[in-house]
């Protein structure tokens, strides 16, 4: 089972891909306000330095929070997307231990369908500016 973690809750972002529960290969880059621009070219390197492809992932672990509002949202959108796309289960686990959390909910046949994120505050959003 391939599955792709995927942390964006500070600007420090990660990605990884684990065999179960054994880490095949993971990246922590500063993606800050390039998060949107660099997730899916990491996650592409990733999968080619395993001589893996997008079909090879069969999970999807998300850090469901608490953390950045846009970081989280970019993060589990791009989770939800692939999930969605390649047919494939997918969890949001918080935590220390939100890898192998998630890993073992995907093991025993867990699928949140949609993963949504826990911001740890309300969210205030300001109306947009003229």
């Amino acid at each position: 089972m391939i599955i792709l973690t995927i942390k964006t809750d500070q600007p420090e972002a990660e990605i990884g891909l684990f065999d179960g529960e054994q880490r095949l290969v993971s990246e922590t880059w500063q993606a800050h306000r390039q998060l949107a621009e660099t997730i899916h070219q990491k996650i592409e390197q990733l999968l080619q330095c395993q001589q893996k492809s997008w079909p090879d992932i069969t999970g999807i672990v998300c850090f469901e929070g608490p953390g950045s509002f846009t970081g989280l949202r970019i993060g589990l959108t791009v989770g939800n997307a692939l999930a969605y796309a390649l047919n494939v289960p997918i969890v949001a686990t918080g935590g220390e231990n939100w890898q192998q959390t998630g890993i073992q909910k995907l093991q025993n046949g867990d699928n949140d369908q949609v993963a949504l994120p826990k911001y740890g505050a309300p969210v205030h959003i300001t109306t947009q500016k003229k």
